[in-house]
Parts: C-alpha cells; sequence; structure tokens
C-alpha cells in the first residue's frame, strides 16, 4: 500500500522500481554483515527488512501533541506507546459477492483455528477479533504484525491464503480505520458516487462494493468515479477496482483541486449538470497517524507539513461541495490527528458555505467505534517551536505560510452552531488502530458562491450553458472568488478555454457499439441472448481493425463517456465480457465469454450451459483437458448435446449437502471435441477450489513437488496428451487480460510459476 499521505517522493512506487532493486540488494548485504557477531541484531525491530534505524522518537511531535490536548488525560503515554508498536494485520472480506459467507466460514472454521495453535519468538498468537464496528463480520485483525505474517513458515498457508484470494477480488488487506469513511457514506445502488483522491484504491473498492449490495441486478443505476492526480497511481487503482469486475466503475486522472464539471443527458433529452449523491474526500495529509506503519513519518513529521498542505485540503473539499447534489453527503477524511488539516478545514468550509453545508452527528451509525469528538479551540505551531494561538499575533513575514483559516474562529456563537465536536478522531491506543479523523457533511442549499451573478450566465455560449450551481470560474468569476483565505468574491470575465492537456501513458480510445454493429448477430445467436441485452453498454478499445476484447458499462456511465470525452482523461472503465477466439469462428461466433464478466452477463444468456456438481467443478480446475467421460453423468450429457466452443459452467447449491458451497457458482469454459476446459485465472482457481475444500498452496521456491502435487501434475499431463483439440491455455487466457496493469512487469501480472501444492 501506498498512501496519499506520504511525501510527493514516496508516493509513486512504479517510477522507483529500478532503484528499489540496488537498494535492496545494499541492504540485504548490510543486514548479513550486520548478523555477524558483534554486528547489529535485531535492527528493523518488527518491522520488516528495508529500514535503517530509524528511532521512533520525534520531540516536535510530542511537544506539539501534548500540549493541543487531543488525547484524554493521563493517556498520552499509552498514546506514545501504541504509536510505537507494528500495526496489526486488517483484513476486510468483500461484502457483496455471494462468496462472502463461504470465505467467512473458511476463516473462522480452519484458518483462525490453526494459528491460535501457532507460538512466534515464545509469543503465542492471539485468535483473530471481528472488528465490533463493522458490520456482518467482514472485517477482521490480529495482534500479527505484517512481518510476522509474510516471514514466519508457520503462517504460510495463511498467508498465501490472503494473497491468493486478495488478488482475485474477495479479500482487501486494509488498514481498520481505512474501512470508516465509506461506511459512513450510507450509499445505495442508485447513487451516482466521486472519490476524488482514490488511489491505492481500497476504500474505493468498498464503495464499489456497498453498490453492488444486490448481486441479483447486474447493473446497478449508480456509478463510482474514482479520481487521482498521479497518472502512475492511477493504474494502482485500475488494479486494484479491476479485481472487482464490476461495469460501474470508471478510474480518471485529474487534479482533484480543479476536477471538471460534467455534463450528462437528462430523462427529457436536455444537457445537465452531473451532481453527486455521495462524495469520498479522503485528502493528501502529512500522515501522522500512519507512524506505525510508516515509519519514515518519524524522522520526517514537522509542523510545516500540515502549513503546506492546509490550502490545498481546502481546495479540494470546495470542489468536491460544489459538485456534491443537495441532500448529498460528502465525507472528509485524513490518516492525519491536526486539526489544521482537521477542523480548521471543515470549519472554513462551514463559515464559507452560510449555511449551506452542516455538519452530521454520525455518532450512532458506527455502533462498537471509539472515537473522540472534534475540538473547538486548538494552536498552530512552527517548526521552530513559536505557537500562535489567533490570526493576530501572527507577524507579517509569516503571513505567506501561515493563514487565517488555520485558526478557529472568532465570533463564539457562530462556533457553537458549527458543532465541530461531531467530527471523529479515531486516536490509535484505544482499540489498537492508526490515527485518523472523518467528519461527514450534508448539503442543505447550493454554495452561496454559486447563487450568486445569475447574470453572468447570458454572456456564455448556448451550446455551453452551465446549470444553476456550477463553480465560480464556470460561471465567469475569477478564481480568487474560491480562494478561501479571501473575504470578498471578486467578478471578471470568463477565462478562455483551454485544451486539456494529457501526461502519462497514451490510452486507447474508448468506443462504444452501435445496435446494428455486425459484431452482435453471430453473438446473440450463439448464446441466445435475451431480448433486453443492453447491447449499446458494449464498448471496444479500438477505432480500426478486428475487436479483441468488448466490454461493458452501465448505463449512467455510457451517459457520463458520452458527453464528456473532451472534458476528462479516463484510464479504464467497464469489464470485460467477451474476447476473440479465432477458433470459435468455425463453430458460429469468434468471441468466448470472459470470466471477469460472466456475473455481468449470466442474466442474459440462454443457452451454452452446462449445470455441474461439486466433483465437476473439482476435476475442472484441478485437469487441464479432462474428457467428456470424466464428468459425472448429468453433466456428461448435457455436454455430449452441446456443440464446440464457449460455454458456462454454473453451480447451484445442493441443500440435501450442507459441506458443498451453498452459493451459486458460474464459471467460463470451453467445449472441445472430445474434452472441457475451465477458463478461469489462477487465483480464482484457488479460490474455487478452497470453496469446495480443496486446499492449494505453493511451495516455497527451491523445493521439489510434495506428492499431493504429483498426483496434480500426472492428472494435468494426462489431460494434455488426451485433448486433441486447439482450445486455448489458460496461460493465454491470462496474457490475453487486460486488467489495466499493463504498466506492470509480467512477473508482477502473472506471479511467476510457482509449484502449486493442493491438499
Amino acid at each position: 500500500s501506498w498512501p496519499k499521505c506520504l511525501p510527493f517522493a514516496f508516493q509513486s512506487p512504479l517510477v522507483c522500481v529500478s532503484k528499489m532493486g540496488k537498494r535492496s540488494r545494499l541492504r540485504k548485504k548490510e543486514h548479513q554483515n550486520n548478523s555477524k557477531p558483534g554486528g547489529r541484531d535485531n535492527r528493523d525491530n518488527g518491522w520488516g527488512a528495508g529500514y535503517a534505524d530509524i528511532i521512533k522518537e520525534n520531540k516536535l511531535f510530542e511537544a506539539y501533541y501534548q500540549e493541543l490536548g487531543l488525547v484524554p488525560e493521563g493517556e498520552f503515554d499509552q498514546f506514545m506507546a501504541a504509536m510505537r508498536e507494528p500495526l496489526p494485520a486488517t483484513i476486510r472480506i468483500t461484502g457483496y459477492k455471494s462468496h462472502a459467507k463461504e470465505i467467512l466460514h473458511c476463516l473462522k472454521n480452519k484458518y483462525f483455528k490453526e494459528i491460535q495453535e501457532v507460538e512466534i519468538d515464545g509469543q503465542k498468537i492471539e485468535a483473530p477479533q471481528p472488528l465490533s464496528w463493522y458490520p456482518d463480520e467482514l472485517a477482521w485483525h490480529t495482534n500479527m504484525s505484517r512481518k510476522i505474517l509474510r516471514k514466519s513458515p508457520l503462517l504460510e498457508k495463511f498467508h498465501q491464503f490472503l494473497v491468493s484470494e486478495t488478488e482475485s477480488g474477495n479479500i482487501s488487506r486494509q488498514e481498520a480505520v481505512s474501512m470508516i469513511p465509506p461506511l459512513l457514506m450510507k450509499i445505495e445502488p442508485h447513487h451516482k458516487i466521486l472519490d476524488m483522491c482514490a488511489a491505492p484504491g481500497s476504500k474505493t473498492a468498498q464503495l464499489i462494493e456497498m453498490l453492488h449490495s444486490d448481486m441479483d441486478v447486474p447493473f446497478p443505476e449508480g456509478f463510482v468515479i474514482a479520481n487521482d492526480v498521479d497518472n502512475k497511481r492511477c493504474y494502482l487503482l485500475v488494479h486494484q477496482a479491476k479485481r472487482l469486475n464490476s461495469p460501474c466503475i470508471m478510474v480518471v486522472n485529474h487534479d482533484a483541486s480543479c476536477i471538471p464539471r460534467l455534463q450528462i443527458d437528462t430523462e427529457d433529452g436536455q444537457k445537465g449538470t452531473l451532481f453527486y449523491d455521495r462524495i469520498l474526500c479522503d485528502v493528501p495529509c502529512s500522515g501522522d497517524g500512519t507512524m506505525r506503519k510508516n515509519i519514515d513519518v518519524w524522522k520526517k513529521w514537522t509542523t510545516s507539513n500540515s502549513l503546506h498542505l492546509h490550502g490545498l485540503q481546502i481546495r479540494i473539499a470546495v470542489r468536491g461541495v460544489e459538485q456534491l447534489a443537495v441532500g448529498g453527503r460528502m465525507v472528509y477524511s485524513t490518516c492525519s490527528l491536526n486539526p489544521i488539516e482537521d477542523e480548521a478545514v471543515i470549519a472554513t468550509l462551514l463559515e464559507k458555505s452560510e449555511g449551506a453545508l452542516e455538519l452530521a452527528d454520525a455518532s450512532v451509525d458506527l455502533p462498537g467505534l471509539k472515537w473522540m469528538p472534534g475540538i473547538t479551540k486548538w494552536k498552530l505551531m512552527t517548526k521552530e517551536g513559536q505557537w500562535y494561538k489567533d490570526w493576530s499575533e501572527v507577524p507579517v513575514n509569516r503571513h505567506t505560510q501561515i493563514r487565517p483559516t488555520m485558526f478557529p474562529p472568532t465570533d463564539t456563537e457562530k462556533l457553537a452552531n458549527m458543532k465541530l465536536e461531531r467530527c471523529m478522531r479515531i486516536l490509535p491506543h484505544h482499540q489498537n488502530t492508526g490515527g485518523f479523523f472523518v467528519a461527514v457533511l450534508v448539503k442543505k442549499a447550493p454554495m452561496p458562491w454559486n447563487r450568486r451573478f445569475p447574470k453572468l450566465r447570458k454572456e456564455q455560449s448556448s451550446s455551453s450553458l452551465p446549470q444553476p450551481e456550477d463553480s465560480p470560474r464556470e460561471r465567469g468569476v475569477g478564481r480568487k472568488s474560491v480562494c478561501m483565505y479571501s473575504d470578498s468574491v471578486l467578478c471578471s470575465r470568463p477565462p478562455p478555454n483551454k485544451k486539456m492537456k494529457r501526461h502519462g501513458f497514451k490510452e486507447d480510445p474508448f468506443v462504444f457499439l452501435t445496435e446494428d454493429d455486425p459484431v452482435f448477430p453471430p453473438i446473440e445467436s450463439f448464446y441466445d441472448l435475451s431480448p433486453d441485452f443492453p447491447k449499446i453498454n458494449v464498448l471496444t478499445r479500438t477505432h480500426e481493425g478486428k475487436k479483441r476484447h468488448l466490454y461493458m458499462v452501465s448505463k449512467e456511465l455510457r451517459n457520463v463517456m458520452l458527453n464528456n470525452s473532451e472534458r476528462m482523461k479516463v484510464i479504464n472503465t467497464g469489464v470485460k465480457v467477451w474476447s476473440r477466439n479465432s477458433d470459435g469462428e468455425e463453430f458460429g461466433c469468434a468471441f468466448r465469454l470472459a470470466q471477469e464478466g460472466i456475473y455481468t452477463l449470466f442474466p442474459y444468456i440462454r443457452s451454452r450451459m452446462i449445470t455441474v456438481s461439486v466433483e465437476d467443478i473439482k476435476i475442472l480446475l484441478t485437469q487441464e483437458n479432462p474428457y467428456l467421460s470424466k464428468l459425472e453423468e448429468d453433466a456428461h450429457q448435457q455436454a455430449k448435446k452441446m456443440g464446440m466452443g464457449s460455454i458456462v459452467l454454473k453451480y447451484r447449491p445442493d441443500k440435501s449437502n450442507p459441506d458443498g458451497p451453498q452459493c451459486p457458482i458460474e464459471l467460463c469454459g470451453w467445449r472441445g471435441k472430445t474434452s472441457i476446459r475451465a477458463f478461469v485465472p489462477r487465483n480464482e482457481r484457488f479460490h474455487y477450489l478452497r470453496m469446495l475444500g480443496v486446499e492449494v498452496f505453493r511451495d516455497k521456491q527451491g523445493q521439489g513437488p510434495r506428492e499431493e502435487e504429483k498426483e496434480v501434475k500426472e492428472e494435468v499431463k494426462e489431460g494434455e496428451t488426451e485433448n486433441g483439440n486447439k482450445d486455448v491455455s489458460p496461460k493465454q487466457e491470462l496474457r490475453g487480460e487486460n486488467r489495466g496493469d499493463e504498466h506492470l512487469k509480467g512477473d508482477e501480472r502473472e506471479g511467476g510459476g510457482e509449484n502449486l501444492t493442493s491438499t
């Protein structure tokens, strides 16, 4: 995880790949030297290799927070002790998938029971516990640090389980406090959601999950637009979002403080402005709440960080509330404990909104969560240790670094009406978490600067008329009008339109197909698609030549894309539903089904389905090309009656067999001449096999295959020699995936070629 709160030099891991390899080798060599007699042992102190002797001390940090009084009296030593401890590992089960209960059952009845018997360095591992405030026991924490999880041979199977299920999108390894903001947004399937500073994407994944709370609806009315200013981090964001296989997610690349306002077609056929029902404003911050996992913050922390970020945080938050629909909710959050980045930003928003915004009381939304109420009094300290209680005390030569908005409002009545105590600050020692701040804002009316200057709209051309609540820049108001440091609103003519600058990797175009596109008739006939299949939601990534992959987006995202191609830079969107397979042309259709899009497509497919049993799935996922005769009689007879080509392998729970999976499963496959196969990516194979009671894990590099692995390999080899058709191999299947991580190295995409063991 590369949190946005780290200093900019640490924000783009892809930039540092070449340097990191060299540094890692040097650190390894140094570590070996230090482990010799007389050297420094245990230098990482439980934090994992890669850090030199960073002393977890910062006198300025301690003096600052002790003076502010954010920590209850008598608890400051506990607070600092917790900050110096490694952050415990926390995981979250992807809640919207029907497999969530199966994974929870697997965790509780297998892995967690095994962990309780483990001792490491004489310390017994505590049983993982569910986070009391997270619904349905879908989030868990343990006293194990990330280093112990990665390094302990006794926890190897559990670690591989977490890695595999994370890659297949069924589990997210996410810090506990990071899970809070999406829960407070109260998302419903019809909501239009903006995630303003989304990378690396763990919260975005939660938003997508909540949008798909009803798995029986393939296309929720709502969508998530996930934005990040860093082009390279956008690809990490794509990689996270792609695991969830949603047609309702779009990743864009913009500066959040001036993210463009989008247009959409309204129900009456007119052009309208897109206002979001929910906005997540998780802004860049100094990150002192992350010291437990990012120990580099210990030596880099200074009060200057907050002073430098304060203005940017306000600008991003202002742009957010401008695009929020009246009645909508915006959650503002930081992984910083500093009131300059927290209450000061919220107070500025509330003051300038003139009643348009209100802090919501979220105290009852997460029962069991321990938090401290927001504060109404704070002061400011420079990195030299100089304190200022009020703007009037700040010398003129400091006015460029210190602004009036950094101090509490001086009007006591106005301050009381803000109800800043409704803000929530999570302290690390209260629940063994990181530090965090969150506030929920509800929009009661348009922002005051959007209600002014109605006459200026007539000066603009009719083709670009904004809606009633456009931003000051778009309404002909100069940039200074939205500067929250200014007490007056200045008016000027609108700046000339500038062509959007595009940086980073060049993206292929998104091309929507028409309903009469020649690609559809053979697909419709082959899969017997239902008449309500939304063909206009299908897109491809090329204007010319043969279409290699077909993707689908929801109706509302299509609306956004068609109306804003020149306004926004789209990095990725949609879910792949079909891929070209030239062998399929002779069977009637050149496109085979893609596993990641099967849950989107399945409701519309009325043929090419084979109902399979638990034993059938085990054979299909452990053998490469088994003969049709290896299937049980029912599935065998269905397959014999079906022509060659792409198929759906459908499993439905058997109530008479409580030990089998109690959720439906749909897998993509291929019916060959004499054999049948499943087209399922590696980690999803592991996932489904675990659900069937077959544990699959990788041997450590350099170890030979175990007996069980030899049996699996022999079965795979047998299937390969039996099959003489030209089916596409799983390796080709993976190479053909366009999962948004094209700019990662090959071994990062496919995970290398580990030995596999099934038990």
